[in-house]
C-alpha cells in the first residue's frame, strides 16, 4: 500500500547557526564547512536507491531565504525545470538521477519571525526579559516574540500548508495498491530549524505551546508520514530505510 512522506531539511550550517543567534529575516550565507556537509548528505541521502528518492518527489516547497535556498542546490537533486530565484554559488555536475518536481518559494515554510529577538542568543534574551521585569524562562513555544510572531501566528500558516500537501499531493495516492501505475507523491520541504519542528508537531496534531521533545540539527534531515496507510493518523517516521529494488529470482 502506497504510504507518502514529507521530508523535512534544515539549511545548513551558518555562522549564526554556530553561536545560538536566533536567524529569522536575516539572509547570511550557508559556512563553507556547511556547504561541505549539504553535499555529503545529499550524496548519502538522495538517488535512486537512497533514502529519498528524486523519481517519488511531487513537490518541493523552499524558504524565500537563501540560505535555505542554497542548501536546496547542493543536495543536487536533478530537477528538469529551471529553479525560481538566481542560482547563490557554484553550479553542481549534473546527478544521475532526474526529478520532474516542481520547485515553489513559499512563505508559509519561512523561519519563525523573531521581531525584537532576532540576531541574539537564548542568554541574551533571557536578560533582556529580566530587565523588563518578565520573570521566568523564555519559551519561544509559549511565549513567542514581541515584534514578530506568535505560536498562534506559526500555527496558522504552518496548518495551511499542511493542509495543502494533504489534499493535493497525499490524499490521492495513500492507501492504494503500490502495484497501480500511482503518481509521485512524496514532497520535500527546505527550510529552517523552528519552523520545521512547528510543522512536524502540527504533522500530528500538537500544539506548539506543548514544546517538542526533538531537535533537528543544521542540514538534517526529517521525515513524516502516515501509520496503517491512513492519512487520518500522521506519524513522525523515527527512521526510514533507503529505497532498493527487489531482488528477481533467477
Amino acid at each position: 500500500m502506497a504510504t507518502p512522506r514529507a521530508f523535512l531539511i534544515r539549511h545548513g550550517e551558518t555562522e549564526w547557526s554556530l553561536s545560538g543567534k536566533h536567524t529569522g529575516v536575516t539572509d547570511i550565507p550557508l559556512t563553507a564547512n556547511g556547504e561541505k556537509r549539504v553535499k555529503a548528505t545529499g550524496r548519502a541521502l538522495v538517488g535512486d536507491d537512497r533514502l529519498i528518492v528524486p523519481k517519488q518527489i511531487a513537490h518541493i516547497y523552499v524558504s524565500p531565504r537563501k540560505r535555505a535556498q542554497r542548501t536546496f542546490e547542493l543536495l543536487n537533486f536533478g530537477v528538469s525545470d529551471p529553479l525560481p530565484w538566481k542560482v547563490h554559488g557554484d553550479k553542481l555536475p549534473e546527478p544521475s538521477h532526474v526529478c520532474g518536481a516542481r520547485v515553489e518559494v513559499t512563505e508559509d515554510i519561512r523561519e519563525w519571525d523573531y521581531g525584537d529577538y532576532e540576531g541574539i542568543t537564548t542568554p541574551e534574551i533571557q536578560k533582556i526579559r529580566e530587565k523588563q521585569g518578565l520573570t521566568g524562562k523564555w519559551d519561544i513555544w509559549r511565549d513567542g516574540c514581541p515584534g514578530g510572531e506568535s505560536p498562534e501566528d506559526v500555527t496558522r500558516r504552518v496548518d495551511r500548508l499542511i493542509k495543502e500537501i494533504r489534499e493535493k499531493w497525499h490524499a490521492p495516492v495513500t492507501g492504494k495498491p503500490k502495484s497501480e501505475n500511482l503518481p509521485p507523491a512524496d514532497v520535500l520541504l527546505i527550510a529552517h530549524g523552528h519552523i520545521l519542528r512547528a510543522f512536524a508537531m502540527r504533522w500530528v496534531n500538537k500544539a506548539l505551546q506543548d514544546g517538542p521533545a526533538f531537535l533537528l540539527e543544521a542540514g538534517g534531515v526529517g521525515t513524516l508520514s502516515y501509520e496503517h496507510h491512513n492519512i487520518e493518523e500522521p506519524a513522525i517516521l523515527l527512521g526510514g530505510a533507503f529505497v532498493v529494488s527487489p531482488e528477481v529470482p533467477k
